[in-house]
């Protein structure tokens, strides 16, 4: 019996003490093992991006337009030849067969033969350049030039003449080593007019008190009278940074024509035109200036 009592203590402890069996419920082994894949990854994308991202900003575009000057001498030398040559002529046969003989230095053999009977071995007038202006010169591609002038001719016809004035355009061809040929015929242009543009005048705007007005009246009065002879040396007791040259005229100052004063914190500008009399050619000469004044122990030009 007390055999039995043992065995059966021995399997009651037993019992007692087993682990209950634990079912897992939830996510597999694998699905763990690939989100830790993910994580993984996603970090060590980041990092790279960190250390090779590129920094963005906003890029602000300049347009930089650089100004090519073009030497138009020969150009305008070239063209200025031909002109005289192209209108000149006497109404004789010799004449006209020395001018269709220059023209062919400056002409393409097309234009050449182009312009064989502008000019008649029986034409009654006679023609002689009086002045040429050259208006323009624009560059129409890399080696082509368009010209626009003007010419001025006296035409005689028996023991009549008369001045006429012109303006055409022609187009030349300048070569690599600056060789020209005119490419296009003389075609009636029209020349530059008058602009009916008018600057707006300034105004005293009474920012100057009378006192001042009339010292600087009476300093600039000093100064014009002063100035055609002044040479370099006497005009810095006037003029600061050589704002104004001298001229070495003889010129005898008149007066002071509608200044204009304006104040800008301790300087005065200054809107004048000067009547002088010119001694050699006993015209009335003004001149316009625009000057900044200032005081110092005195009043002074500095621009």
């Amino acid at each position: 019996m007390k055999n039995i009592f043992r065995k059966k203590e021995k399997q009651i402890i037993k019992t007692k003490f087993t682990k209950p069996k634990v079912k897992s419920v939830g996510i597999s082994k694998k699905s763990v093992i690939g989100l830790w894949i993910v994580l993984i990854s996603s970090l060590v994308f980041g990092i790279y991006k960190n250390f090779t991202a590129i920094d963005q900003h906003t890029v602000h575009e300049k347009e930089v337009i650089e100004t090519k000057l073009v030497d138009t001498s020969a150009i305008e030398s070239f063209t200025k030849n031909f002109v005289k040559d192209y209108y000149t002529w006497q109404n004789n046969k010799e004449s006209i067969e020395q001018r269709e003989e220059k023209l062919s230095h400056y002409l393409t053999e097309e234009l050449q033969a182009l312009n064989t009977d502008t000019v008649r071995a029986d034409i009654p007038t006679s023609s002689s350049v009086s002045d040429i202006d050259i208006w323009s010169v624009l560059q129409e591609d890399d080696d082509t030039y368009a010209v626009v002038y003007s010419v001025e001719q006296k035409i005689t016809e028996e023991k009549n003449s008369e001045t006429i004035h012109s303006t055409y355009r022609i187009l030349l061809h300048q070569d690599n080593v600056g060789n020209l040929v005119i490419t296009q015929n003389p075609t009636l242009w029209g020349a530059p007019n008058k602009s009916d543009y008018e600057p707006q005048q300034p105004e005293s705007n009474g920012t100057v008190d009378s006192n001042t007005v009339q010292e600087i009246t009476e300093f600039l009065e000093t100064f014009f009278a002063f100035y055609p002879t002044a040479t370099d040396k006497e005009l810095t007791y006037y003029v600061k940074n050589n704002a104004l040259p001298s001229i070495n005229k003889d010129y005898t100052f008149s007066e002071l024509i509608n200044p204009i004063f304006q104040q800008s914190e301790n300087q005065m500008q200054v809107w004048v035109a000067v009547k002088y009399l010119d001694e050699v050619t006993k015209k009335i000469s003004i001149s316009q200036y625009v000057l900044t004044v200032e005081k110092d122990t005195n009043w002074i030009i500095i621009e």
